[in-house]
């Protein structure tokens, strides 16, 4: 053994010991010792077009693979790019380790190259941040970002790595990689909180059972299916957590979309709430006024947030259903789940008869249920934008956990998520179709990333619903301001799928309802990242939009 670089220790310790397989990062000078690491040992490296892609593909990487993603950026404008991805994986809570250059620590305060305050700028959106100077100490280091990441509730962890501690090289033998180890302690609820659950849940008329990315990052499909099948409770699972029971389980109620999930809420008596924050998108709460909530959470700020619960149980979602399973009667509410579906039908019986109806010019409800004709339900699913989100999560319907990804699950509502989380979902699950239902504004993010795509084979297939506007914007402008008052909002036609061709994928036009399906075929067929550039009805105002507007008409 002789002498290693610190970029290459660092390549080194996510080799041997946290098994990293995939890198997202940018190139850089600050970085390039890392860069070369990589290479060194053999992980591979998924070169972007801006730091933002980077940190949303290792968002995604960490909800696809259940392991912290990985974002390498470089320092200065590498690093300030980098930080929307950061804060949107900070309220999503999704474990991704960011590692990121710096200006040498030899030139503080002299105006170096790229010389800013990092640190004081990202703590504030990661769980832990922290810069090393000492190179023995880099695994070390590492390590404690790793950790960090899962700890607890999961979420994006920072590391300052300078070039003096990279470019520099010492004895192989003076440093020690730590073992990685996982650690088994955990917190679980009280017994008598326990028993006080069960006994709402068994007396529960008309129970939901409403889950989040907390499932999701709990990973707890076998003891959720044993919890439901047990309880009889119809099951309704948002954000990351879609997934953790297949979309068409006879007891889920996804099948209903959004519009149709919000319907049952309100008539419900009892409410099950596990790792699922009581945000906007379920009106703080307030959507279920008359119901007793049970709530289960692994941060135990979220237990009485917003509004307070009968029953608080603090734990892993997995480990405390897991825990009340024993105590659960089993119950049969066939006919409260048939009162639910009944009343969400009645919300979406014009969704329902859109999804069967060609329409000129297209409408987006009809898009999505020719996009789920074509894949069906084993295909991964992600959307991107305002109303095209809403469109998305309430048509698309998959049988994978994380199959259905939509930015609206974060506080942030980013935008700009779609192509990166569609390529990371092809990377992580190369054997499944992976389909981003973009807008056309939400198109204009990261779409260069289509470069990334195309330079690493990464078949991804785009199709942009395209209104030709922001069109939450447009529409909630219309309602607030009036029709002649749309400022900003409109964008035109743009050939979106010309810039793909360019590019070197498959792009096609689509204007008629009949050339949906064969065009997304040819895109598919051709082998190669493809976009579909749809052009719908413009006048299209979703559900979500009302609800937007809605909030902002209180003031």
């Amino acid at each position: 053994m002789g002498k290693i670089y610190g970029g290459h220790l660092v390549a080194r310790y996510m080799k041997e010991v946290e098994k990293v397989s995939t890198v997202f990062t940018l190139s850089g000078g600050h970085i390039e010792n890392i860069l070369d690491g990589l290479s060194e040992y053999n992980i591979r490296a998924i070169d972007v077009r801006h730091e933002q892609a980077a940190a949303m593909m290792a968002h995604a990487w960490s909800i696809y693979k259940k392991e912290p993603g990985v974002c390498l950026v470089t320092a200065g404008p590498g690093f300030t790019n980098a930080l929307t991805g950061i804060a949107n994986a900070y309220l999503d809570n999704a474990p991704v380790v960011v590692l990121c250059g710096r200006h040498p620590l030899r030139d503080d305060l002299t105006g170096a190259l790229q010389e800013i305050n990092q640190m004081d700028m990202v703590k504030p959106v990661t769980k832990w941040c922290a810069s090393c100077h000492d190179i023995k100490r880099i695994p070390e280091y590492l390590s404690i970002a790793f950790r960090q990441a899962n700890l607890g509730r999961p979420g994006p962890v920072f590391l300052e790595l300078p070039p003096d501690i990279l470019s520099v090289a010492i004895d192989e033998k003076s440093v020690r990689l730590p073992q990685k180890k996982v650690h088994m302690s955990y917190t679980l609820p009280a017994d008598s909180a326990l028993e006080d659950a069960a006994a709402l849940i068994n007396k529960a008329k008309k129970p939901i059972f409403l889950g989040g990315s907390g499932i999701g990052m709990s990973n707890c499909q076998t003891v959720l299916k044993a919890f439901i099948e047990k309880t009889g409770i119809p099951v309704a699972l948002l954000n990351n957590g879609r997934g953790g029971l297949p979309d068409n389980h006879p007891l889920s109620i996804n099948p209903t979309g959004y519009t149709g999930i919000m319907a049952g809420l309100p008539q419900a008596d009892v409410i099950v709430a596990a790792g699922i924050r009581f945000n906007w998108v379920l009106q703080a709460g307030q959507m279920f006024p008359d119901a007793m909530v049970v709530r289960i959470d692994i941060d135990p700020c979220e237990i009485d947030r917003n509004r307070p619960s009968e029953v608080g149980l603090e734990g892993d979602c997995g480990m405390v259903l897991e825990k009340l399973l024993p105590l659960l009667e089993k119950r049969n509410h066939d006919a409260w789940l048939n009162k639910v579906m009944k009343a969400s039908e009645a919300f979406m019986a014009t969704e329902l008869e859109l999804r069967n109806t060609a329409r000129d010019p297209i409408h987006p409800v009809r898009l999505v249920s020719q996009i789920m004709d074509v894949f069906g339900p084993d295909a991964l699913y992600v959307a991107d934008g305002g109303d095209t989100s809403y469109f998305g999560l309430a048509g698309f319907q998959s049988v994978h956990p994380g199959g259905v990804l939509v930015p609206a699950g974060a506080l942030l509502g980013c935008l700009g998520t779609g192509i990166p989380f569609a390529i990371a979902g092809k990377l992580a699950h190369p054997d499944k179709p992976v389909i981003v239902l973009n807008g056309d504004g939400s198109f204009g993010f990261n779409s260069m990333e289509f470069d990334t795509a195309i330079r690493h084979n990464i078949p991804i297939v785009c199709v942009v619903n395209n209104d030709c506007a922001w069109g939450m914007i447009k529409h909630s402008q219309e309602m607030s301001i009036g029709k002649d008052r749309t400022t900003c909002s409109e964008l035109g036609m743009r050939h979106y799928e010309k810039m793909v061709e360019g590019l070197g994928g498959y792009g096609e036009l689509v204007t008629k309802d009949e050339d949906i399906i064969p065009a997304i075929r040819r895109a598919v067929e051709s082998g190669k990242p493809s976009c579909i550039n749809v052009v719908t009805d413009p006048t299209v105002t979703s559900p979500a939009t009302v609800q937007f507007y809605q909030v902002l008409a209180d003031f």
